[in-house]
């Protein structure tokens, strides 16, 4: 399960980047040529850091859904937050507490990994920010 996982994330992350490095403007490319850059400086300064601002939406979408996807890991017997809420509900006859915990803790891994994707593109992307 886990070697799955990796090789799913593994591909669509390749894929990002890829999309990312193409979409390039080839004026950017050009002007950098213009002013003299080598390949190394034009890849370091223009095309990598333009890449990454477009490319981090779609991987703070990816690595959600790896955390969502994680969750049926537990088929497999790999004990993750919905294993254990599993174990509980088999031992304690309890299942609205352990799967709303579970639930919970989802919710809030969720929306920290949003707070800190969005801080992150805030950073990225302050350049884009309208004046006010």
């Amino acid at each position: 399960a886990l070697l799955a996982f990796a090789l799913n994330t593994c591909a669509y992350t390749t894929e990002i980047i890829r999309g990312a490095l193409e979409a390039t403007p080839h004026g950017e490319v050009e002007a950098a040529k213009a002013y003299g850059m080598s390949w190394f400086m034009r890849t370091r300064r223009i095309i990598l850091p333009s890449a990454a601002r477009r490319a981090l939406q779609a991987y703070s979408n990816e690595v959600i859904f790896m955390l969502h996807a994680s969750a049926i890991a537990s088929v497999v017997t790999i004990v993750d937050l919905t294993g254990a809420a599993r174990d509980i509900y088999s031992r304690f006859y309890a299942p609205f507490d352990a799967f709303i915990a579970v639930a919970l803790m989802y919710m809030a891994l969720t929306f920290t990994i949003i707070f800190v994707f969005r801080q992150l593109e805030k950073r990225m992307l302050r350049h884009l920010k309208p004046l006010s």
